[in-house]
């Protein structure tokens, strides 16, 4: 099962890209693809258009386009999408840093519901969708 993580503006800024990726790491999930790279707004309302028409939109958008992240696919071998995915989504904890568990990525970093460290596909669709957006099928190994 191979799914998108985003390490946002804030994770990249404050240094925690290693942190974060190793909190990944420990739970078993290995790189398969990794880039630094800053969106431009076309393609962050691409990756948010879920969110379009939400008051916080035009806020995320300007938030995530501000500075550099980092995409990276990773896998867990031996399990399944919605079961990888839903062990991501522990590990990232909720979008809300106040109701985030301690020991979650946003639990642990994430200072506001509008800097949260880090995005994580939330089901096997919008990671079908998501994942193209940053990397080609060659760019990811098997």
């Amino acid at each position: 099962m191979k799914t998108l993580v985003v390490i946002k503006p804030d994770g990249v800024e404050r240094g925690l890209v290693g942190e974060i990726i190793s909190r990944f790491e420990k739970y078993g999930f290995s790189i398969k693809a990794i880039k630094i790279t800053q969106l431009n707004r076309e393609t962050a309302e691409r990756l948010y258009a879920v969110h379009e028409g939400k008051t916080f939109f035009d806020d995320l958008i300007q938030y995530v386009t501000s500075g550099h992240i980092i995409p990276l696919v990773i896998e867990m071998k031996d399990s399944g999408i919605e079961e990888g995915i839903k062990l991501i989504r522990k590990i990232v904890g909720a979008t809300n840093p106040l109701e985030a568990e301690m020991g979650s990525i946003r639990g642990d970093y994430a200072s506001d519901i509008s800097y949260n460290i880090v995005h994580a596909s939330d089901s096997e669709k919008s990671n079908s969708y998501e994942t193209p957006i940053f990397f080609n099928k060659e760019e990811i190994l098997d």
